[in-house]
């Protein structure tokens, strides 16, 4: 009864894993981040590149985006004709932008991104699991082949394949499994794991990571009854993430450690423009402290540059 049990609920865990992989479609950019009728012909006439950056830039000065291409260039897809979102990029299987691509899956014919990377992960651990209780299961049956106790019948052939496969397709399942368990520790995707998002200081392979516990959460969600479930429970939106960025001067932050008084000469100027993830999200909650030097006016018409200290609690 026991073996009953435990082979179909862990079949049944693996089939509605893998169909919610397959079947859930990607997420895409939401209208924010598409160019407006009048940005999109002004930028359609433009023949220079410094000119189309231009318009690109004025159209998402106000948007939650703090990644660029390598050449510092606003991210933009001309096939979506809308300005890339943070770790959004565009499939050519799929013909669309993908919001948090990590890959595009063969075997699942489907983009692996925000809206399904948790039914990929849990298609990939029951899979596994399965795998696993089939070699076990088969495996004393294979023992008695190797040693002749087995019936000379067609089934022995019927044993040694099955477990073969199951065992083969265990260390290839295991070896992936184990890949991308590093990447929701390390808050990556595939894509950036061979190419480092570039923020405003530079690429930056850690840029999204919030420690391992706070990057589990982002995938999985708050509540760990769910977390087991191929139900969708992934925090945000897709569009904006919450960074550990740091933008600052070394002297600067060492003269602000040691001098209390800064900090109460600050306190009443103005925050800077915060992503919705930031001001929102539940993974920074009371775990962010911003400090600015001045208004960015100021800062523009003095010469001097900008300090943004973010504080991250691990």
């Amino acid at each position: 009864v026991v073996y009953l049990v435990v082979f179909h609920l862990s079949f049944v865990m693996f089939v509605w894993s893998y169909g919610k992989t397959i079947f859930t479609s990607p997420a895409t950019p939401s209208n924010e981040f598409c160019l407006s009728k009048a940005d999109k012909e002004q930028y359609e006439k433009e023949e220079r590149p410094e000119s189309q950056q231009e318009i690109l830039r004025r159209a998402a000065k106000d948007l939650p985006i703090y990644t660029t291409t390598a050449s510092r260039a606003i991210r933009y897809c001309d096939r979506c004709q809308l300005i890339k979102p943070d770790r959004c990029h565009h499939c050519s299987a799929c013909d669309v932008c993908v919001l948090k691509m990590d890959h595009h899956c063969p075997w699942v014919n489907n983009c692996v991104g925000f809206s399904n990377y948790k039914f990929f992960l849990l298609f990939l651990m029951y899979s596994l699991l399965y795998c696993l209780f089939v070699a076990a299961t088969v495996l004393q049956y294979f023992i008695k082949f190797w040693t002749n106790e087995l019936p000379d019948t067609h089934a022995k052939f019927h044993v040694l394949f099955l477990f073969f496969v199951a065992a083969m397709f265990f260390i290839s399942i295991l070896s992936l499994f184990s890949y991308h368990c590093w990447l929701v520790g390390k808050n990556r995707s595939t894509i950036e794991t061979f190419r480092a998002p570039t923020f405003r200081n530079g690429p930056d392979k850690n840029g999204f990571s919030l420690g391992c516990s706070k990057n589990l959460r982002e995938v999985f969600g708050d509540e760990k009854k769910y977390w087991l479930l191929p139900i969708f429970t992934s925090l945000g939106d897709g569009c904006n993430f919450p960074t550990r960025l740091v933008i600052m001067d070394p002297e600067q932050l060492a003269v602000s450690s040691q001098n209390e008084p800064a900090k109460s000469s600050v306190a009443n100027q103005s925050f800077p423009t915060r992503p919705l993830s930031e001001s929102q999200n539940r993974l920074l909650s009371g775990d962010c402290q911003w400090v600015e030097t001045g208004p960015e006016e100021e800062n523009v018409k003095s010469g001097a540059k900008k300090h943004i200290i973010v504080s991250l609690e691990s």
